[in-house]
């Protein structure tokens, strides 16, 4: 177990900041055990809270919770365990653990810059199902706390990091450098594998930006990805939380065009009984 936070904690911990989980529940059990029905814990890709019993029944458990989680397979599971030597615990019991894996907030964004109006959208953001990835070379642009969906990446390398941090992922670049910003446009479009990228700027940033990239070789398509000047126009303003709510109210609207991750539900009785009577074998050594 890695924290002394508790299981219920844990849920509502990872519903706040839409990290994925799995729930482990102790369905049933036959002979000695080191829990009792009911026990839960959670485990996510890098934690876990509370316990089953400990040893290696845990440890197989959380192994085999992660593995769903790497391969985003949100179906349950109920796994027996045989607790004999194989597991290495002497209690000679069984235990059949229900795992339950939620997909956590499947909307993430990697946001360049600290500035005025970052820190803006970083505020409106706090309060929507979003994870974020926050980068910056100034340490001291962070504020002391960031939010609990807001994951501050402190780089002297923005560029470097960019490709691997934007796979997937949606992105805007707001950063205080012009030549900053270019680079990480034309390193983003080379790589190609980001979600959307916005961009801050005028009119007049936006034509230069696109020549610029045109004579580097991008077609006028890719170019074209780039939202530039980035947010609404029908949201006016240019203090910085006008200009935030602009680019979120572009973000959202952006977004929810895409349909929607099915609404999650409880284990139905007929899957559940299906999961009975064709369970996984969590050890499968006799």
């Amino acid at each position: 177990m890695d924290t002394l936070m508790n299981w219920y904690q844990a849920v509502a911990d990872c519903e706040q900041r839409g990290e994925p989980y799995v729930l482990v529940t102790v369905l049933g059990v036959t002979g000695s055990v080191p829990r009792e029905p009911a026990s839960k814990m959670v485990v996510t890709g890098d934690h876990s809270f509370d316990t089953i019993g400990g040893g290696h029944l845990e440890y197989r458990v959380c192994q085999q919770a992660r593995e769903r989680l790497a391969r985003r397979d949100y179906t349950p599971e109920l796994a027996h365990f045989p607790l004999g030597a194989s597991l290495g615990q002497c209690c000679g019991g069984r235990v059949s653990v229900l795992l339950e894996a939620h997909p956590g907030c499947q909307q993430q964004l990697v946001l360049f810059g600290a500035g005025h109006v970052a820190k803006a959208v970083v505020q409106i953001l706090a309060g929507l199902p979003w994870r974020v990835t926050w980068v910056d070379s100034r340490a001291a642009q962070f504020p002391k706390e960031a939010p609990t969906n807001v994951h501050p990446h402190l780089t002297d390398d923005p560029v470097g990091d960019a490709p691997d941090l934007c796979d997937g992922r949606h992105v805007l670049i707001l950063t205080h450098n012009h030549a900053l910003d270019f680079e990480l446009c034309r390193t983003l479009l080379t790589r190609g594998t980001c979600n959307s990228i916005g961009l801050i700027g005028s009119g007049t940033k936006a034509r230069r930006f696109r020549q610029r990239l045109a004579h580097r070789g991008f077609d006028a398509d890719a170019i074209g990805t780039i939202r530039c000047p980035v947010g609404l126009p029908q949201v006016p303003g240019k203090r910085p939380m006008e200009v935030a709510v602009s680019i979120c109210a572009e973000l959202l609207a952006m977004t929810h065009q895409v349909p929607a991750t099915p609404p999650r539900r409880g284990v139905a009785w007929k899957d559940l009984r299906q999961l009975i009577e064709h369970p996984s074998e969590g050890d499968a050594t006799p």
